[in-house]
Protein backbone atom coordinates (compact mmCIF):
# COMPACT_ATOMS: atom_id res chain seq x y z
CA UNK A 1 0.00 0.00 0.00
CA UNK A 2 1.57 3.21 -1.21
CA UNK A 3 2.51 5.32 1.93
CA UNK A 4 1.76 9.36 2.76
CA UNK A 5 4.89 10.11 1.66
CA UNK A 6 5.04 8.69 -1.62
CA UNK A 7 2.22 11.40 -2.75
CA UNK A 8 3.11 13.68 -5.55
CA UNK A 9 5.53 16.50 -4.24
CA UNK A 10 3.56 18.92 -6.35
CA UNK A 11 0.07 20.26 -6.17
CA UNK A 12 0.19 23.30 -8.40
CA UNK A 13 -1.16 20.94 -11.64
CA UNK A 14 -2.26 17.57 -11.51
CA UNK A 15 0.62 14.64 -12.27
CA UNK A 16 0.54 12.23 -15.11
CA UNK A 17 -0.54 8.56 -13.70
CA UNK A 18 2.61 6.85 -13.45
CA UNK A 19 2.52 2.68 -13.68
CA UNK A 20 4.51 1.28 -10.71
CA UNK A 21 5.13 4.57 -9.17
CA UNK A 22 4.30 3.39 -5.82
CA UNK A 23 6.54 0.30 -6.10
CA UNK A 24 10.02 1.06 -4.56
CA UNK A 25 12.94 0.56 -6.83
CA UNK A 26 15.23 -2.58 -5.79
CA UNK A 27 18.41 -2.11 -7.19
CA UNK A 28 19.49 -5.94 -7.13
CA UNK A 29 16.38 -5.91 -9.90
CA UNK A 30 17.87 -3.02 -12.37
CA UNK A 31 22.08 -3.10 -11.57
CA UNK A 32 24.03 -6.43 -12.39
CA UNK A 33 26.72 -4.44 -10.32
CA UNK A 34 24.56 -4.02 -7.05
CA UNK A 35 22.98 -7.75 -7.78
CA UNK A 36 26.85 -9.17 -7.27
CA UNK A 37 27.58 -7.44 -4.58
CA UNK A 38 24.34 -8.00 -2.67
CA UNK A 39 25.45 -11.58 -2.43
CA UNK A 40 27.75 -10.44 0.72
CA UNK A 41 24.78 -10.00 2.44
CA UNK A 42 22.61 -12.86 1.55
CA UNK A 43 21.64 -11.97 -2.31
CA UNK A 44 19.39 -9.61 -3.98
CA UNK A 45 15.74 -8.51 -1.83
CA UNK A 46 13.14 -11.18 -2.77
CA UNK A 47 9.82 -9.08 -4.98
CA UNK A 48 7.63 -10.63 -2.22
CA UNK A 49 10.19 -9.30 0.92
CA UNK A 50 7.84 -7.33 3.73
CA UNK A 51 9.35 -3.38 2.66
CA UNK A 52 8.58 -1.11 5.52
CA UNK A 53 7.11 -3.21 7.90
CA UNK A 54 10.68 -3.46 9.83
CA UNK A 55 12.89 -0.96 12.07
CA UNK A 56 15.30 -1.52 9.16
CA UNK A 57 14.06 1.12 6.85
CA UNK A 58 16.45 2.40 4.00
CA UNK A 59 17.20 5.32 5.05
CA UNK A 60 18.48 3.84 8.73
CA UNK A 61 20.37 1.65 6.82
CA UNK A 62 21.96 4.50 4.40
CA UNK A 63 22.58 6.62 7.55
CA UNK A 64 24.04 3.82 9.77
CA UNK A 65 26.16 2.85 6.46
CA UNK A 66 27.61 6.48 5.74
CA UNK A 67 28.39 6.61 10.29
CA UNK A 68 30.73 3.00 9.55
CA UNK A 69 32.31 4.18 6.64
CA UNK A 70 33.48 7.70 7.92
CA UNK A 71 34.17 5.86 10.76
CA UNK A 72 36.55 3.69 8.77
CA UNK A 73 37.91 7.03 6.69
CA UNK A 74 38.96 8.20 10.41
CA UNK A 75 41.36 4.92 10.99
CA UNK A 76 42.43 5.92 7.75
CA UNK A 77 44.02 8.96 9.38
CA UNK A 78 44.96 7.18 12.49
CA UNK A 79 48.89 7.63 11.18
CA UNK A 80 48.83 11.68 10.88
CA UNK A 81 46.72 11.96 14.25
CA UNK A 82 49.70 9.56 16.04
CA UNK A 83 52.42 11.74 14.34
CA UNK A 84 52.17 12.56 10.56
CA UNK A 85 50.76 15.59 11.33
CA UNK A 86 53.25 16.84 13.62
CA UNK A 87 56.52 15.37 13.07
CA UNK A 88 58.19 15.10 9.30
CA UNK A 89 57.09 16.87 6.27
CA UNK A 90 56.61 14.04 4.26
CA UNK A 91 55.26 11.36 6.52
CA UNK A 92 51.62 12.85 6.30
CA UNK A 93 51.86 12.58 2.23
CA UNK A 94 53.31 8.64 2.08
CA UNK A 95 50.72 7.72 4.74
CA UNK A 96 47.76 9.23 2.56
CA UNK A 97 46.29 10.90 5.77
CA UNK A 98 46.98 14.88 5.12
CA UNK A 99 43.85 17.24 6.58
CA UNK A 100 43.80 21.03 6.48
CA UNK A 101 42.39 21.00 9.58
CA UNK A 102 45.40 20.25 12.58
CA UNK A 103 47.48 22.56 10.51
CA UNK A 104 45.02 25.13 10.46
CA UNK A 105 43.94 25.22 14.14
CA UNK A 106 46.98 27.25 14.66
CA UNK A 107 47.77 28.66 10.86
CA UNK A 108 44.73 30.63 11.66
CA UNK A 109 44.67 31.85 14.60
CA UNK A 110 42.14 29.48 16.79
CA UNK A 111 44.69 28.21 19.02
CA UNK A 112 45.33 32.13 19.97
CA UNK A 113 41.83 32.72 20.56
CA UNK A 114 41.85 35.37 17.25
CA UNK A 115 38.50 36.19 15.53
CA UNK A 116 38.00 34.65 12.18
CA UNK A 117 38.33 37.63 9.80
CA UNK A 118 38.13 40.39 12.40
CA UNK A 119 41.67 39.55 13.45
CA UNK A 120 44.44 39.96 11.36
CA UNK A 121 46.43 36.73 11.45
CA UNK A 122 50.73 37.98 11.93
CA UNK A 123 52.59 36.77 9.14
CA UNK A 124 54.73 34.00 10.68
CA UNK A 125 51.71 32.46 11.94
CA UNK A 126 49.77 32.38 8.65
CA UNK A 127 52.30 32.44 6.01
CA UNK A 128 51.20 36.29 5.02
CA UNK A 129 47.97 34.74 3.90
CA UNK A 130 46.58 38.09 6.55
CA UNK A 131 42.73 36.73 7.44
CA UNK A 132 40.91 33.36 6.88
CA UNK A 133 40.76 32.42 3.18
CA UNK A 134 36.99 30.71 3.88
CA UNK A 135 33.57 31.60 3.29
CA UNK A 136 32.04 33.39 6.48
CA UNK A 137 29.63 30.39 6.91
CA UNK A 138 32.56 27.93 6.65
CA UNK A 139 34.21 30.29 9.27
CA UNK A 140 31.47 30.09 11.54
CA UNK A 141 32.20 26.37 11.85
CA UNK A 142 35.97 26.63 12.30
CA UNK A 143 35.39 29.02 15.32
CA UNK A 144 32.65 26.63 16.64
CA UNK A 145 35.02 23.62 16.15
CA UNK A 146 37.25 25.41 18.46
CA UNK A 147 35.30 27.11 21.06
CA UNK A 148 34.34 22.80 21.73
CA UNK A 149 38.55 22.02 21.82
CA UNK A 150 40.13 22.10 24.51
CA UNK A 151 42.65 24.89 25.28
CA UNK A 152 44.83 22.84 27.85
CA UNK A 153 47.67 20.85 27.02
CA UNK A 154 50.16 21.24 24.79
CA UNK A 155 50.02 22.28 21.02
CA UNK A 156 49.77 18.43 19.56
CA UNK A 157 47.16 17.70 21.85
CA UNK A 158 45.10 20.66 21.39
CA UNK A 159 45.52 20.14 17.63
CA UNK A 160 44.48 16.42 17.68
CA UNK A 161 41.59 17.15 19.65
CA UNK A 162 40.53 19.99 16.87
CA UNK A 163 40.30 17.24 13.89
CA UNK A 164 38.19 15.14 16.40
CA UNK A 165 35.75 17.77 17.12
CA UNK A 166 35.69 18.93 13.55
CA UNK A 167 35.11 15.31 12.12
CA UNK A 168 32.55 14.61 14.79
CA UNK A 169 30.96 17.75 13.37
CA UNK A 170 31.49 16.48 9.54
CA UNK A 171 30.27 12.88 10.42
CA UNK A 172 27.06 14.36 11.37
CA UNK A 173 27.38 16.65 8.15
CA UNK A 174 28.07 13.38 6.11
CA UNK A 175 24.88 11.40 7.52
CA UNK A 176 23.01 14.38 6.24
CA UNK A 177 23.78 14.50 2.66
CA UNK A 178 22.91 10.71 2.39
CA UNK A 179 20.30 10.96 4.25
CA UNK A 180 18.84 13.70 1.77
CA UNK A 181 20.03 11.63 -0.99
CA UNK A 182 18.06 8.77 0.15
CA UNK A 183 14.72 11.14 0.38
CA UNK A 184 15.46 12.75 -2.44
CA UNK A 185 14.37 10.14 -5.15
CA UNK A 186 11.26 8.64 -3.00
CA UNK A 187 11.04 5.48 -4.77
CA UNK A 188 15.33 5.08 -5.25
CA UNK A 189 16.15 5.76 -1.42
CA UNK A 190 18.62 2.32 -1.93
CA UNK A 191 20.70 4.60 -4.78
CA UNK A 192 22.06 6.51 -1.67
CA UNK A 193 24.26 3.51 -0.38
CA UNK A 194 26.34 5.19 -3.44
CA UNK A 195 26.75 8.08 -1.52
CA UNK A 196 27.87 5.89 1.75
CA UNK A 197 29.95 3.82 0.14
CA UNK A 198 31.37 5.67 -2.34
CA UNK A 199 35.75 4.93 -1.25
CA UNK A 200 36.53 8.69 -2.28
CA UNK A 201 34.12 10.22 -0.09
CA UNK A 202 35.52 8.28 2.62
CA UNK A 203 38.99 9.21 2.07
CA UNK A 204 38.26 12.84 1.67
CA UNK A 205 35.70 13.40 4.14
CA UNK A 206 38.06 15.08 6.93
CA UNK A 207 40.75 16.49 4.28
CA UNK A 208 39.29 19.91 4.99
CA UNK A 209 35.29 21.58 5.77
CA UNK A 210 33.88 21.20 2.48
CA UNK A 211 31.31 18.53 3.38
CA UNK A 212 29.50 21.50 5.28
CA UNK A 213 28.19 23.33 1.74
CA UNK A 214 27.72 19.72 0.50
CA UNK A 215 25.18 18.47 3.08
CA UNK A 216 23.42 22.62 2.59
CA UNK A 217 23.13 21.97 -0.86
CA UNK A 218 21.35 18.29 -0.54
CA UNK A 219 19.10 19.10 1.77
CA UNK A 220 17.96 22.36 -0.43
CA UNK A 221 17.56 20.15 -3.28
CA UNK A 222 15.75 17.73 -0.97
CA UNK A 223 13.53 20.54 -0.64
CA UNK A 224 13.18 21.39 -4.26
CA UNK A 225 11.91 17.86 -4.53
CA UNK A 226 9.52 18.22 -2.09
CA UNK A 227 8.29 21.74 -3.96
CA UNK A 228 9.60 23.75 -1.54
CA UNK A 229 11.45 26.77 -3.33
CA UNK A 230 11.61 28.88 -0.69
CA UNK A 231 12.95 26.37 1.55
CA UNK A 232 15.42 25.22 -1.17
CA UNK A 233 16.44 29.07 -1.81
CA UNK A 234 17.69 29.53 1.67
CA UNK A 235 19.70 26.23 2.29
CA UNK A 236 21.13 26.95 -0.80
CA UNK A 237 22.61 30.82 0.15
CA UNK A 238 23.26 28.88 3.05
CA UNK A 239 25.53 27.02 0.89
CA UNK A 240 26.89 28.95 -1.06
CA UNK A 241 28.04 30.82 2.49
CA UNK A 242 29.88 28.40 3.18
CA UNK A 243 31.54 27.29 -0.40
CA UNK A 244 30.77 29.33 -3.90
CA UNK A 245 30.26 26.38 -6.16
CA UNK A 246 26.74 25.64 -4.87
CA UNK A 247 25.30 29.18 -6.62
CA UNK A 248 26.22 27.61 -9.88
CA UNK A 249 22.79 25.10 -9.23
CA UNK A 250 20.58 28.11 -9.96
CA UNK A 251 21.98 27.70 -14.00
CA UNK A 252 20.45 24.60 -14.96
CA UNK A 253 17.13 25.77 -12.60
CA UNK A 254 16.72 28.54 -14.54
CA UNK A 255 16.78 26.86 -17.89
CA UNK A 256 14.69 24.03 -16.89
CA UNK A 257 12.16 26.80 -15.08
CA UNK A 258 12.25 28.50 -18.40
CA UNK A 259 11.29 25.35 -20.50
CA UNK A 260 8.70 24.32 -18.31
CA UNK A 261 7.28 27.81 -17.31
CA UNK A 262 7.69 27.86 -13.86
CA UNK A 263 9.14 31.47 -13.36
CA UNK A 264 7.13 32.12 -9.98
CA UNK A 265 8.93 29.21 -8.46
CA UNK A 266 12.46 30.30 -9.85
CA UNK A 267 11.85 34.00 -8.57
CA UNK A 268 11.35 32.46 -4.79
CA UNK A 269 14.35 29.64 -5.09
CA UNK A 270 16.26 32.95 -6.02
CA UNK A 271 14.77 35.59 -3.43
CA UNK A 272 15.69 32.98 -0.81
CA UNK A 273 19.20 32.35 -1.88
CA UNK A 274 20.18 36.13 -2.49
CA UNK A 275 18.34 36.91 1.57
CA UNK A 276 19.90 33.70 3.00
CA UNK A 277 23.45 34.62 2.01
CA UNK A 278 23.59 38.19 2.40
CA UNK A 279 21.87 37.83 6.27
CA UNK A 280 24.94 35.41 7.00
CA UNK A 281 27.42 38.07 5.15
CA UNK A 282 26.16 41.33 5.66
CA UNK A 283 27.37 41.30 9.87
CA UNK A 284 30.95 40.68 8.75
CA UNK A 285 30.88 42.54 5.59
CA UNK A 286 30.18 45.54 7.12
CA UNK A 287 32.39 45.69 10.14
CA UNK A 288 35.57 43.61 8.96
CA UNK A 289 35.30 44.40 4.99
CA UNK A 290 39.15 43.30 4.63
CA UNK A 291 38.84 40.24 5.98
CA UNK A 292 35.33 39.36 4.58
CA UNK A 293 36.86 39.47 0.89
CA UNK A 294 40.12 37.91 1.17
CA UNK A 295 38.35 34.40 0.06
CA UNK A 296 37.35 35.89 -3.04
CA UNK A 297 40.51 37.99 -3.60
CA UNK A 298 42.70 34.79 -2.61
CA UNK A 299 40.71 32.80 -4.78
CA UNK A 300 41.01 35.68 -7.53
CA UNK A 301 45.24 35.98 -6.95
CA UNK A 302 45.70 32.32 -6.94
CA UNK A 303 48.31 30.57 -9.24
CA UNK A 304 47.59 27.61 -11.61
CA UNK A 305 47.78 24.93 -8.96
CA UNK A 306 47.28 21.31 -7.93
CA UNK A 307 44.74 18.80 -9.43
CA UNK A 308 44.22 21.05 -12.67
CA UNK A 309 44.91 20.35 -16.99
CA UNK A 310 46.53 24.18 -16.40
CA UNK A 311 49.47 23.03 -13.66
CA UNK A 312 50.11 19.85 -16.79
CA UNK A 313 50.23 22.85 -19.38
CA UNK A 314 52.57 24.95 -16.80
CA UNK A 315 54.42 22.46 -15.81
CA UNK A 316 55.26 21.09 -18.91
CA UNK A 317 55.69 25.06 -21.49
CA UNK A 318 58.72 27.04 -21.31
CA UNK A 319 56.01 29.94 -20.80
CA UNK A 320 53.80 29.31 -18.68
CA UNK A 321 50.29 30.71 -18.95
CA UNK A 322 50.00 33.74 -16.30
CA UNK A 323 47.49 33.76 -13.68
CA UNK A 324 45.77 36.77 -15.15
CA UNK A 325 45.13 34.46 -18.66
CA UNK A 326 43.80 31.43 -17.08
CA UNK A 327 41.52 33.26 -14.72
CA UNK A 328 40.05 34.57 -18.35
CA UNK A 329 40.46 31.79 -19.80
CA UNK A 330 38.83 29.51 -17.41
CA UNK A 331 36.03 31.84 -17.26
CA UNK A 332 35.46 31.74 -20.85
CA UNK A 333 35.46 27.80 -20.85
CA UNK A 334 33.23 27.79 -18.29
CA UNK A 335 30.80 30.28 -19.69
CA UNK A 336 31.23 28.15 -22.75
CA UNK A 337 30.33 24.79 -21.21
CA UNK A 338 26.94 26.68 -19.32
CA UNK A 339 26.04 27.89 -22.65
CA UNK A 340 26.15 24.42 -24.01
CA UNK A 341 24.12 23.01 -20.78
CA UNK A 342 21.59 25.35 -21.79
CA UNK A 343 21.05 24.38 -25.25
CA UNK A 344 21.05 20.66 -24.62
CA UNK A 345 18.53 21.61 -22.27
CA UNK A 346 16.14 23.37 -24.70
CA UNK A 347 16.74 21.02 -26.81
CA UNK A 348 16.99 18.03 -25.53
CA UNK A 349 13.16 15.62 -26.86
CA UNK A 350 12.47 15.22 -22.88
CA UNK A 351 13.67 17.79 -20.45
CA UNK A 352 16.51 17.09 -18.55
CA UNK A 353 16.15 15.89 -15.01
CA UNK A 354 17.27 19.06 -12.61
CA UNK A 355 20.01 16.16 -10.67
CA UNK A 356 21.34 15.63 -14.27
CA UNK A 357 21.98 19.30 -14.98
CA UNK A 358 23.03 20.42 -11.82
CA UNK A 359 25.59 17.56 -11.90
CA UNK A 360 27.00 18.74 -15.59
CA UNK A 361 27.29 22.13 -14.20
CA UNK A 362 29.60 21.41 -11.01
CA UNK A 363 31.48 18.85 -13.38
CA UNK A 364 31.68 22.13 -15.79
CA UNK A 365 33.11 24.69 -13.01
CA UNK A 366 35.24 21.62 -11.70
CA UNK A 367 37.08 20.35 -14.93
CA UNK A 368 37.79 24.24 -16.26
CA UNK A 369 39.05 25.81 -12.40
CA UNK A 370 42.46 26.20 -11.75
CA UNK A 371 42.68 24.19 -9.26
CA UNK A 372 41.47 20.63 -8.00
CA UNK A 373 41.57 19.93 -4.43
CA UNK A 374 40.95 16.31 -3.63
CA UNK A 375 37.92 17.40 -1.29
CA UNK A 376 36.35 18.73 -4.42
CA UNK A 377 34.70 15.54 -5.31
CA UNK A 378 32.46 15.45 -2.15
CA UNK A 379 31.04 18.45 -4.46
CA UNK A 380 30.04 15.86 -7.07
CA UNK A 381 29.31 12.34 -5.15
CA UNK A 382 25.23 13.30 -4.36
CA UNK A 383 24.79 14.72 -7.43
CA UNK A 384 26.60 12.06 -9.55
CA UNK A 385 24.35 9.29 -7.64
CA UNK A 386 21.11 11.57 -8.51
CA UNK A 387 22.03 11.96 -12.10
CA UNK A 388 23.11 8.56 -12.52
CA UNK A 389 22.74 6.13 -10.41
CA UNK A 390 23.85 3.02 -11.93
CA UNK A 391 27.18 1.14 -9.77
CA UNK A 392 29.37 0.65 -12.98
CA UNK A 393 29.49 4.18 -14.10
CA UNK A 394 29.89 5.44 -11.04
CA UNK A 395 32.57 2.88 -9.99
CA UNK A 396 34.73 3.73 -12.85
CA UNK A 397 34.66 7.36 -11.60
CA UNK A 398 35.36 6.94 -8.61
CA UNK A 399 38.30 4.76 -9.53
CA UNK A 400 39.82 7.45 -11.23
CA UNK A 401 38.92 9.82 -8.02
CA UNK A 402 41.16 7.25 -5.70
CA UNK A 403 44.41 7.33 -8.54
CA UNK A 404 43.67 11.23 -8.24
CA UNK A 405 44.00 11.01 -4.17
CA UNK A 406 46.78 8.41 -3.99
CA UNK A 407 48.59 10.42 -6.96
CA UNK A 408 48.52 14.13 -5.13
CA UNK A 409 49.98 13.02 -1.81
CA UNK A 410 52.48 10.78 -3.30
CA UNK A 411 53.30 14.08 -5.47
CA UNK A 412 53.86 16.24 -2.49
CA UNK A 413 55.95 13.32 -0.62
CA UNK A 414 58.52 13.12 -4.23
CA UNK A 415 58.61 16.98 -3.23
CA UNK A 416 59.57 17.25 -0.11
CA UNK A 417 61.42 13.95 0.50
CA UNK A 418 64.56 16.06 -0.04
CA UNK A 419 67.19 14.07 -2.47
CA UNK A 420 65.71 10.81 -1.59
CA UNK A 421 62.72 11.65 -3.55
CA UNK A 422 60.09 8.89 -2.36
CA UNK A 423 56.59 9.36 -4.25
CA UNK A 424 55.45 10.14 -7.35
CA UNK A 425 57.83 12.59 -9.88
CA UNK A 426 56.18 15.42 -11.46
CA UNK A 427 55.22 12.97 -15.18
CA UNK A 428 53.18 10.32 -12.44
CA UNK A 429 50.93 13.11 -11.14
CA UNK A 430 50.54 14.87 -14.75
CA UNK A 431 49.07 11.04 -15.47
CA UNK A 432 46.68 10.84 -12.10
CA UNK A 433 45.53 14.45 -13.00
CA UNK A 434 44.54 12.46 -16.43
CA UNK A 435 42.57 10.09 -14.80
CA UNK A 436 40.74 12.33 -12.29
CA UNK A 437 39.82 14.52 -15.74
CA UNK A 438 39.17 11.54 -17.59
CA UNK A 439 36.94 10.00 -15.08
CA UNK A 440 34.53 13.00 -14.19
CA UNK A 441 34.41 13.49 -18.64
CA UNK A 442 33.21 9.95 -18.89
CA UNK A 443 30.77 10.42 -16.14
CA UNK A 444 29.75 13.49 -17.66
CA UNK A 445 29.74 11.93 -21.21
CA UNK A 446 27.08 9.25 -20.02
CA UNK A 447 24.37 11.99 -18.42
CA UNK A 448 24.49 13.96 -21.61
CA UNK A 449 23.69 10.54 -23.18
CA UNK A 450 20.77 9.74 -20.92
CA UNK A 451 19.62 13.46 -21.67
CA UNK A 452 19.64 12.84 -25.19
CA UNK A 453 18.39 9.05 -25.62
CA UNK A 454 15.99 9.33 -22.42
CA UNK A 455 15.49 5.69 -22.60
CA UNK A 456 18.26 5.24 -21.38
CA UNK A 457 18.10 6.60 -18.15
CA UNK A 458 17.88 3.95 -15.23
CA UNK A 459 15.56 6.61 -13.30
CA UNK A 460 13.10 7.54 -16.35
CA UNK A 461 13.20 3.49 -17.42
CA UNK A 462 11.77 2.60 -13.68
CA UNK A 463 8.91 5.31 -13.86
CA UNK A 464 9.86 8.46 -13.00
CA UNK A 465 9.44 11.72 -14.64
CA UNK A 466 12.00 14.11 -12.43
CA UNK A 467 11.89 12.83 -8.86
CA UNK A 468 14.38 15.71 -7.98
CA UNK A 469 12.70 17.91 -10.13
CA UNK A 470 9.71 19.35 -7.38
CA UNK A 471 7.42 21.37 -9.42
CA UNK A 472 9.43 20.55 -12.86
CA UNK A 473 8.46 16.91 -12.22
CA UNK A 474 5.52 15.76 -15.00
CA UNK A 475 5.19 19.37 -15.90
CA UNK A 476 4.48 20.29 -19.28
CA UNK A 477 7.04 22.16 -21.69
CA UNK A 478 6.14 26.13 -22.77
CA UNK A 479 9.08 26.42 -24.96
CA UNK A 480 11.78 24.60 -26.43
CA UNK A 481 14.34 24.90 -28.93
CA UNK A 482 14.51 23.03 -32.69
CA UNK A 483 14.23 19.09 -32.45
CA UNK A 484 12.87 19.37 -29.29
CA UNK A 485 9.61 20.10 -30.67
CA UNK A 486 9.63 17.21 -32.83
CA UNK A 487 11.27 14.21 -30.75
CA UNK A 488 12.13 10.91 -32.17
CA UNK A 489 9.67 8.20 -30.75
CA UNK A 490 12.06 6.47 -29.04
CA UNK A 491 13.15 9.49 -26.56
CA UNK A 492 9.74 10.98 -25.91
CA UNK A 493 7.95 7.53 -24.93
CA UNK A 494 9.99 5.10 -22.89
CA UNK A 495 8.92 1.83 -23.21
CA UNK A 496 8.32 0.66 -19.87
CA UNK A 497 6.32 2.08 -18.69
CA UNK A 498 4.85 4.28 -21.73
CA UNK A 499 4.40 7.69 -20.20
CA UNK A 500 4.77 11.24 -22.35
CA UNK A 501 5.98 13.44 -19.78
CA UNK A 502 7.38 17.18 -20.84
CA UNK A 503 6.55 17.45 -24.29
CA UNK A 504 4.64 20.73 -25.62
CA UNK A 505 1.22 20.80 -25.29
CA UNK A 506 -0.05 20.90 -29.24
CA UNK A 507 -2.87 22.61 -27.97
CA UNK A 508 -1.44 24.82 -26.05
CA UNK A 509 -1.71 28.70 -27.39
CA UNK A 510 1.68 29.17 -24.58
CA UNK A 511 3.53 26.76 -26.13
CA UNK A 512 6.06 27.91 -29.04
CA UNK A 513 9.03 26.20 -30.52
CA UNK A 514 11.79 27.45 -33.16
Amino acid sequence: MPSAEMTPASTHEPEPVRPGAAEPVRPTGEDEIARAGSELIGGPLGRRALLGTSWWTPVRVVALVAIGMFALGMVQKLPCYDSSWFFGASSQYTHACYSDIPHLYQGRGFADHLVPYFDKLPDDMSGGMGYLEYPVLTGVFMEVASWLTPHSGGIQHQEQWYWFVNAAMLMVCAVIIAVCVARTHRRRPWDALLVALAPAFVLTATVNWDLLAVALTAAGMLMWSRSRPVAFGVLLGLATAAKLYPVFLLGPLFVLCWRAGKWREFGQAVAGTAIAWFVVNAPVMLFAFQGWSKFYTFSQERGVDFGSFWLIWAQNSSNPPSTGFVNTAAMVLVVLCLLGIAALTFTAPRRPRFAQLAFLVVAAFILTNKVYSPQYVLWLVPLAVLARPKWRDFLIWQAGEIAYFLGIWMYLAYTTSGDAHKGLPTHGYHWAIVLHLAGTLYLCAVVVRDILMPERDVVRRSGDDDPSGGVLDGAQDVFVLGAAAHPPRHAAHIDVPQVDWGRPLPSSPESRSL
